[in-house]
């Protein structure tokens, strides 16, 4: 989507705002597809006595897996940005501005890269996750194991003396 602040650009006070889809379901992360729905993006655009402000919002509910359990889960994931627009730099590059291009801003490109580096690295479907058992893979956070909780090696020796009294 492009957004055409030309109508703002020299007017103080006025805003645009803007509201839009994204479809980034064959987008691929770590072997899976967690965005099976639209993500929807929707902001602002304000003229604030000489500087332009953008500030957006994307938001979906993922298809997430827990990354120490295993379990399938949904979970909402929302994206907050906000930048200046600018038609030129004068000292260079800068993250926090974005160019106009003949007063226009392609908001489905932006919004797709800021989606996408918000995206998580690890996904948990709780903090407390316990995650799975290393030995029998059974899954903790639905009660204790059967397995015999292994011995350190190192101190083998002193579990020996134990079992012999």
């Amino acid at each position: 989507m492009i957004l055409d602040v030309r109508p703002i650009l020299y007017t103080p006070g006025r805003c645009l705002d803007f509201q839009f889809s994204l479809d980034l379901s064959g987008v691929e992360f770590a072997g899976r597809y967690p965005v099976s729905r639209e993500v929807k993006v929707s902001g602002e655009a304000r003229n604030t006595g000489g500087l332009l402000e953008l500030e957006f919002t994307a938001e979906t509910l993922l298809d997430a897996v827990c990354d120490r359990c295993g379990r399938a889960f949904s979970q909402e994931k929302a994206v907050p940005y906000r930048c200046l627009l600018a038609e030129d730099l004068e000292n260079g590059e800068n993250d926090e501005i974005e160019l106009l291009d003949d007063g226009r801003v392609d908001l489905g490109d932006l919004a797709r890269t800021v989606f996408l580096l918000g995206m998580d690295t690890k996904t948990l479907c709780s903090e407390d996750c316990k995650g799975l058992c290393p030995r029998c893979g059974a899954d903790l956070n639905l009660g204790p194991c059967s397995c015999k909780k292994e011995i350190d090696p190192r101190l083998a020796v002193l579990a020996k003396l134990l079992e012999d009294r």
